[in-house]
């Protein structure tokens, strides 16, 4: 059986499985969340909202920046994270598009 690579996929789809990757852990939707939540940009505060030493909540930041969900801007000495709105739009659109043809009626899938 042949591997697959990413260039037998679309950039789309690559992207999409890039932003479901750095999805995949619980803290960085809890980190997704409290910047939604607060709309505006945090530097310290994430740690103190969630139970995870700063070490680990700077890793899970550095994944959701790395796949472009975050934006980090340095502020002095500190970088303040806010949510990257086009790529949290354009990840919307994409489920939309990807779940838009599920409406199989067999009755397996019932």
């Amino acid at each position: 059986m042949a591997t697959a690579t990413a260039e037998a996929f679309t950039s789309e789809t690559v992207q999409l499985a890039a932003w479901a990757k750095a999805l995949g852990h619980p803290a960085r939707i809890a980190i997704l969340q409290t910047l939604a939540e607060r709309q505006t940009c945090l530097c310290g505060e994430i740690v103190a909202e969630l139970p995870l030493a700063q070490a680990t909540v700077s890793q899970h930041l550095k994944a959701l920046k790395e796949a472009g969900l975050i934006e980090g801007h340095i502020d002095g000495p500190r970088v303040c994270y806010c949510p990257n709105r086009t790529a949290l739009n354009r990840l919307h659109e994409v489920f939309e598009e990807l779940f838009s043809g599920l409406n199989c009626t067999c009755a397996c899938c019932s």
